[in-house]
């Protein structure tokens, strides 16, 4: 189904990146998500899949390549990782992949904390655009947005998730 702006409804993203991910993903899996959008996910998914997923966040905006360029977000969040990640199956969670370089960052600060075993990729949207060599291992759907647009995922007070459009440049 699709939502507002033709994109497809967040919730029913959410519900077949559980089931792609269910029996997929190893069954102690740790999940970590990309503030703000990933770390939602992540929380959510945590509680949607069977076995055992605890889940922690991070903010990479110390790791992007581009630091030097655009700044800070306004507001920076304390990277948090409750599990060892050394030697840990993980599943790193954002919401929108566009030209790869947060999860390239999001994979520069993983490693500073352990080497993983293994590190799978799930994402919410893929809109294409790729600048750097990532593709997912989980999706929920792919779209096509115009360059000038970001997808954004927004969380209402209740929790519930939904996707919308803003012009790009827009923090």
């Amino acid at each position: 189904m699709r939502g507002t702006d033709n994109l497809p409804k967040a919730e029913d993203l959410l519900a077949a990146l559980a089931v792609q991910m269910q029996g997929a993903i190893a069954f102690d899996a740790r999940l970590v998500g990309i503030h703000s959008g990933g770390a939602w996910l992540a929380e959510r998914l945590s509680a949607m899949l069977e076995g055992d997923h605890p889940f922690g966040t991070m903010d990479v905006s110390f790791y992007r390549d581009d630091y030097n360029t655009v700044g800070l977000k306004p507001k920076v969040r304390r990277t948090q990782l409750p599990f060892d990640v050394e030697g840990a199956r993980l599943v790193l969670i954002d919401d929108v992949l566009y030209t790869g370089r947060s999860v390239r960052a999001a994979l520069n600060e993983l490693f500073d904390y352990g080497r993983p075993a293994s590190v799978e990729l799930a994402v919410l949207v893929d809109r294409g655009g790729r600048e750097l060599p990532i593709e997912p291992t989980y999706c929920g759907e792919r779209v096509t947005v115009a360059d000038d647009r970001n997808v954004v995922l927004h969380r209402a007070g209740d929790g519930r998730l939904s996707l919308g459009l803003e012009p790009a440049g827009q923090p």
